[in-house]
């Protein structure tokens, strides 16, 4: 587990509504609905809340159970489903342009009966295989892709895609995100003929990117989205300030140093618990909001990263529920979104009922600003962090701007973080700013220039 961070940690006061994008805007996200416990609803009661009461339009699966597949016909949901890694090798088929007997077989079993009242958008092709360094499962891998794509093809199933989830480990380095690369032996061997499936294909290349095993004391803002000096790449001239969009980058990095940059990259899983064992610092429901409400906001922007403009990403956070049954550290029990009654872990905005809560009104507003005594870096990097990856719209303190004037660090900062901590759902931990910001519920605005609320 990750070493503790910085000791002064911000008090949580009650979550605020997080609006995390207009109400005339869809959002989409995805969850993995893993079911590792003994206290959760029916199938049918699950995919009946999602469908009406949450924001959520996919669903992961880590096996085909057909129950839950069933139970997701006529909701609309896409479903992702598993083929397990022990049925990988008698997928495969000697022939890439025909299936083998297994993989008919198995889109007869799990495919046929439930599409298309249930929306089966994409399967995948066993979980983290490389992991395993079980070199049979390797070795038929891509083989089996092939051939699962070319059953679904002959049994009338063209549109159903097939991909395979890849933990980080796929990669021997990352950091900066331009040295990007995969394992050497894997790489031609293994990424290069996967890649050109996608590509073929049409069909995401699925990574995990979990900044939550990855973070240490050092980075934990970093991770969590938080406003922080940032990671540099000297070959790019990029500062990167989250570690999941640093991520994201080292695995196109990599596909670009094989040709196959323009394979799409979807999110098969990440998250953040939201407890943890004792004294685990960095772990707690403020963290979790923190990390899954930025996400869920950025992958729905449109902004894309620094090394893939403009891509919104098919993401599936980690997890739908709390699974009391997981073995090991007790957070890998407290990584939902709900808990096993179905009512929110927390609130990320994605009940579709939290819209119809009235707006604060008078004193209740608040605004966010910098202190008097922050460091003109601290600023500095406030108005980097906020304009840049946190989404803020700066457009008042830009020269000619309404905000432009006085032209100072201090003033340009204060506009900058109340329009970050606005939009990114007005939480306490929202202004913090490494300490250098503090919530005001006087109006900071003044002539021609007004403070976002």
């Amino acid at each position: 587990m990750a070493s503790l961070a910085k000791a002064a940690k911000l008090v949580v006061f009650p979550l605020l509504l997080l609006h995390l994008l207009s109400l005339s805007a869809a959002l989409s996200v995805g969850v993995n609905y893993g079911a590792f416990a003994d206290n959760l609803p029916p199938p049918a009661q699950v995919a009946a809340f999602l469908k009406d009461r949450t924001f959520v339009d996919r669903v992961k699966l880590f096996d085909a159970n057909p129950d839950i597949i069933r139970a997701f016909a006529g909701t609309g949901i896409s479903l992702m489903i598993t083929v397990p890694n022990g049925d990988i090798p008698s997928l495969a088929s000697r022939r890439s342009s025909a299936p083998s007997p297994a993989a008919s077989a198995w889109v007869a079993i799990n495919v046929a009966p439930f599409y298309p009242a249930t929306n089966i958008s994409l399967i995948a092709v066993g979980n983290e295989v490389l992991a395993t360094s079980d070199r049979n499962l390797i070795a038929h891998l891509v083989p089996a892709m092939r051939s699962l794509s070319a059953a679904l093809a002959a049994s009338g199933f063209p549109q159903i895609r097939v991909s395979t989830p890849h933990s980080l480990g796929i990669l021997s380095a990352s950091e900066p995100p331009s040295t990007g690369r995969f394992r050497p032996g894997y790489d031609r061997v293994i990424f290069a003929p996967m890649l050109d499936f996608h590509r073929r294909t049409r069909t995401p290349f699925v990574v995990n990117p979990y900044p939550y095993f990855g973070y240490t004391a050092r980075t934990l803002d970093y991770a969590l989205f938080r406003p922080n000096p940032g990671v540099f790449d000297p070959a790019t001239g990029v500062n990167y300030t989250n570690m999941f969009v640093a991520q994201l980058d080292a695995v196109q990095a990599a596909m670009q140093r094989l040709g196959y940059g323009d394979v799409e990259i979807a999110v098969g899983e990440t998250g953040w618990p939201s407890a943890g064992d004792p004294g685990q610092l960095g772990v707690s429901v403020e963290d979790a909001v923190s990390y899954n409400a930025n996400l869920i906001r950025l992958v729905n922007s449109g902004k894309g990263t620094p090394m893939m403009p403009g891509r919104r990403f098919e993401t599936y956070v980690f997890a739908l529920f709390n699974e009391n049954l997981k073995p090991g550290p007790t957070a890998e029990r407290h990584f939902g979104l709900f808990n096993a009654d179905l009512s929110p872990s927390y609130d990320v905005g994605l009940m579709r009922d939290s819209d119809n809560a009235p707006a604060p009104s008078g004193d209740s507003w608040r605004w966010c600003v910098a202190t008097a005594d922050a460091s003109l870096a601290e600023l500095q990097n406030n108005i980097d962090y906020a304009c840049g990856s946190g989404g803020a719209d700066c457009g008042a303190i830009q020269n000619g701007g309404a905000c432009f004037d006085p032209n100072t660090l201090l003033a340009h900062a204060s506009y900058a973080m109340n329009a970050y901590y606005q939009a990114a759902g007005r939480h306490d931990f929202n202004c913090y700013f490494g300490g250098s910001g503090v919530l005001t519920s006087t109006d900071p605005s003044y002539g021609n220039c007004r403070y976002q609320t």
